[in-house]
């Protein structure tokens, strides 16, 4: 079937399959792009209308026991770390509520004090912030026991965050050094089971092929209401530094492609790769949720990119106002996302 059946088929519904999306991704004609890019914006629209959700990014503590090969926070790497404490923590998710944040991400690397019986701190942190904030709250704390998820979701965790980055299992190998890929697949599904909400996602230009994204497309909405796609920024002093990487379009085509694959589904815009000049470009491919939003001053990081745009207040929920307004579109209120999400969790 060519690309204009594709879209159609999808457009009226009928989803796509491995082979369209591997077509979809290798299309390289700027006329075909902009028509996939205009198909999931208009299976966006028709599924969430020109509402995006607003996520706070709490970058709580830098410190990590993994060796991830493209991670500036790997445990070898020699640089400047911090770890928040919780009244720090609800502090600054009590500030990003008040600026009409939707979710506060409370992320963290691999932090071993973190992990420590039975992620007794993490969970600590988490209801903390649940009884001070009245928005929903997503953990990100790399892979977490079993028997933590329980504990996780009485503490008020709505969503927990863990991504595959490849569905490549020698890639994935090479990306996460000594870290298992089904451990991954299995904190998900545990999250799901204890009546938490999954994310998922992959990036783009870390050695995978254009058919390795086609197959984690297709793979990484099982189970999973949330799915996105980075691009890869090279972090010096790491394995992959001098690794080289792919151009911005090839992440804007996954995310577009995602939205077709998953009409309903939330698909993040992240600041953490461009900033706020890359925001635009991946609401125009179909995302529907601007993550990463970080206030100044607060001494935070990023991930993909630590200081791109923090401190000049360009991560902020005034800035991606203001290009929210420059496109016809709107911050949802808290009302409507909590009330997807509450629809999203009865239905696990």
């Amino acid at each position: 079937m060519d690309v204009d059946g594709i879209l159609g088929r999808a457009l009226e519904g009928g989803g796509i399959g491995g082979d369209d999306a591997l077509r979809l991704l290798s299309l390289e004609d700027p006329a075909s792009v902009s028509k996939l890019f205009a198909a999931a914006r208009e299976l966006r629209d028709a599924n969430f209308g020109n509402r995006v959700f607003l996520y706070g990014f709490v970058y709580f503590s830098t410190y990590c026991g993994n060796e991830c090969a493209f991670c500036h926070y790997r445990r070898q790497h020699p640089i400047a770390r911090y770890r928040k404490g919780r009244e720090e923590v609800v502090a600054l998710a009590g500030s990003l509520m008040d600026s009409d944040i939707n979710l506060v991400d409370l992320t963290m690397g691999e932090d071993p004090a973190m992990h420590a019986d039975g992620c007794s701190e993490l969970i600590d942190i988490v209801s903390a912030v649940d009884s001070a904030v009245d928005i929903p709250i997503m953990v990100s704390p790399g892979v977490v026991p079993r028997e933590a998820f329980g504990a996780l979701a009485e503490a008020g965790a709505d969503w927990y965050a863990c991504y595959q980055e490849t569905y490549n299992r020698s890639l994935f190998g090479r990306l996460r050094v000594n870290q298992g890929f089904d451990a991954r697949v299995a904190a998900r599904e545990s999250a799901v089971e204890h009546g938490i909400l999954a994310e998922d996602g992959i990036m783009a230009g870390v050695g995978d092929t254009v058919a390795d994204r086609a197959d984690s497309v297709m793979r990484m909405g099982a189970g999973c209401d949330q799915v996105r796609a980075m691009t890869f920024v090279p972090q010096e002093g790491t394995p992959m530094w001098e690794s080289g990487t792919v151009g911005t379009v090839e992440e804007l085509k996954v995310v577009a492609v995602l939205r077709l694959a998953y009409p309903d589904k939330l698909i993040p815009a992240s600041l953490d790769v461009e900033g706020l000049g890359g925001l635009r470009p991946r609401l125009d491919a179909g995302a529907n949720v601007v993550t990463s939003i970080v206030p100044p001053k607060a001494g935070l990081a990023g991930v993909a990119q630590k200081d791109l745009d923090i401190e000049s207040g360009k991560r902020s929920v005034r800035a991606v106002f203001e290009c929210l307004d420059s496109m016809g579109m709107k911050a949802a209120s808290n009302a409507e996302y909590s009330r997807f999400v509450k629809e999203r969790k009865a239905s696990l």
